[in-house]
């Protein structure tokens, strides 16, 4: 049987360009380009300077890609591009590119899920998950506990969502707060090295037995560090930032171990930017072996967005035998998480891939 071809990916949802080459489930080669120091002055993503920033990049990061594979443009036989969710201009300058890249190259074209992808970055590293298996996305803009089987092929479940910020939103928040720089995930990561976790006990939000079990909310949380920063003469970051990532670890651990118990599934998955956080692993790794859980988060250079992930989705749909995206695939900045491959809005039927 002849191998699967080379599927390059190509992220741009927010303010990283990523190029990546996937085939039969092993990275070949990846770049990315990150616009996110031209965002730090203003405390956030700017769409406008985001998707400036990917037209100037996309092309030398899929040529860096490539060269750092070994390959050329003619090895390649299919491409993905994340066409949903993330920011409209943004996406569509990765669009335009995967669908200039796929025409001149006369190969298949795939639209895919930007968190799919996440799902399929843990299988870059460690080999395929295991079908089924319970998936804990946890990010900028995302926290949803899902039940995944097999993600080329079947819908993903969700178990339970944020019902208003997103963990890494709440990060976002409180950094700007304590001070810290942009982005907050890591600057809160760093600043509580040297904290004391114990030292403020702030809520863990929807955790008594009366709430939903997988659903999230971190709303409260960021309220509550404002108001505990507001009443410090002099707030000692260190402290705020331990006690802080240490509430959001305890409250996304607890439940995506119970999900797992529940459910009688015994792989949990850890995706997306926030899993980079070093209290989120640590305390991840050490409720799943407490629990007889096999934990699969993939190095912290697969956890932000990048490439890899997305050729790593298209690959599985290539073997999978997937249908290529139509000549019309267009952006879904708002495309809920159904299946890894998005199609226009006006194919989307219920129950249909």
């Amino acid at each position: 049987m002849p191998d699967s071809p080379v599927v390059l990916g190509i992220e741009s949802s927010c303010d990283e360009t990523g190029a990546g080459l996937v085939r039969d489930g092993v990275l070949l080669g990846q770049a990315v380009a990150s616009s996110m120091d031209e965002h730090a002055r203003f405390g956030g993503v700017v769409p406008e300077i985001a998707a400036r920033a990917h037209v100037h990049a996309v092309a030398p990061v899929v040529t860096e890609a490539l060269a750092r594979a070994g390959l050329t443009l003619a090895d390649v036989g299919a491409v993905a591009v994340t066409s949903g969710p993330g920011l409209s201009g943004a996406l569509q300058v990765g669009v335009a590119a995967a669908k200039s890249y796929a025409f001149s190259l006369g190969v298949p074209l795939y639209g895919v899920h930007h968190l799919a992808g996440h799902v399929a970055a843990a299988g870059l590293h460690g080999g395929p998950l295991p079908n089924p298996c319970v998936v804990l996305i946890v990010s900028g803009g995302h926290t949803s506990l899902l039940l995944v089987r097999d993600l080329a092929r079947d819908p993903i479940t969700h178990l339970g969502d944020t019902l208003d910020d997103a963990a890494g939103e709440c990060f976002d928040k409180v950094a700007r707060i304590l001070g810290l720089p942009y982005p907050g995930g890591p600057a809160i990561d760093r600043a509580a090295r040297t904290g004391d976790r114990k030292a403020v006990r702030f809520p863990r939000p929807l955790t008594r037995a009366q709430d939903a079990p997988y659903a999230f909310s971190f709303s409260g949380l960021k309220t509550a560090a404002a108001r505990w920063v507001e009443a410090q003469q002099t707030p000692h970051v260190p402290d705020a930032a331990a006690a802080l990532q240490e509430a959001v670890a305890d409250v996304l651990t607890r439940k995506a171990v119970r999900a797992c118990t529940d459910h009688g599934i015994t792989t949990l998955v850890v995706v997306g930017g926030v899993a980079a956080n070093s209290r989120v692993r640590e305390l991840a790794e050490r409720r799943c072996a407490s629990a007889g859980i096999t934990l699969r988060v993939p190095p912290p250079g697969l956890c932000t967005d990048n490439g890899a992930m997305i050729a790593a989705i298209g690959d599985l749909l290539v073997r999978a035998g997937a249908e290529p995206a139509p000549a019309e695939l267009s952006v879904d900045p708002s495309a809920p998480l159904e299946f890894a491959a998005l199609v226009p809005l006006t194919d989307r039927r219920v129950g249909a891939a």
